[in-house]
């Protein structure tokens, strides 16, 4: 597929840009996710698990509070997802090193297999609109959605890069 050959006009911010811009991004979230769900659906898993997984896979041992505050889900939630993910052995828990009433997440040998294939079927789908987009594009499109995070938010998901 080419790329688009659709340009932001000068006047990006009117109604019509705007609503193209929310239509691109559902659209786009919805087949890149789409790709990953037939895998979960085997594993009797959905994407609340995945989100968990690929963060944990992320930073093995994170305190759950941080996984709390990255998902922004409630605990009840995220105690179904943790609680499902360890019966099907792909996460496991640990005390912390300093306050042992901390629970540290790491994935499971099973879960770094889950999530490493699921990684692969979405690095494949954005690599692709990466590579038909450009370096320029890629730059652009992390300025919009970094712009979309609050800045008090921003320290978290830079944490996530090591």
């Amino acid at each position: 597929m080419a790329a688009s050959t659709h340009s932001a006009s000068p006047l990006f911010l009117r109604e019509t840009e705007i609503r193209r811009g929310l239509e691109l991004l559902y659209f786009g979230n919805a087949h890149i996710t789409r790709s990953i769900d037939r895998g979960l659906a085997r594993q009797g898993l959905g994407r609340a698990h995945h989100r968990a997984l690929y963060f944990i896979a992320r930073k093995p041992d994170m305190p759950v509070s941080d996984l709390l505050a990255l998902l922004a889900i409630t605990k009840q939630s995220l105690g179904r997802v943790l609680n499902e993910l360890m019966e099907r052995d792909l996460v496991e828990t640990r005390a912390g090193d300093r306050d042992r009433r901390q629970r540290l997440l790491r994935l499971t040998p099973a879960g770094l297999e889950l999530e490493g294939s699921l990684y692969e079927a979405l690095r494949e789908k954005l690599s692709a609109a990466y590579s038909r987009a450009g370096q320029g594009a890629v730059t652009g499109f992390w300025a919009v959605l970094e712009g979309l995070i609050p800045d008090d938010e921003i320290a978290r998901v830079e944490g996530l890069r090591g």
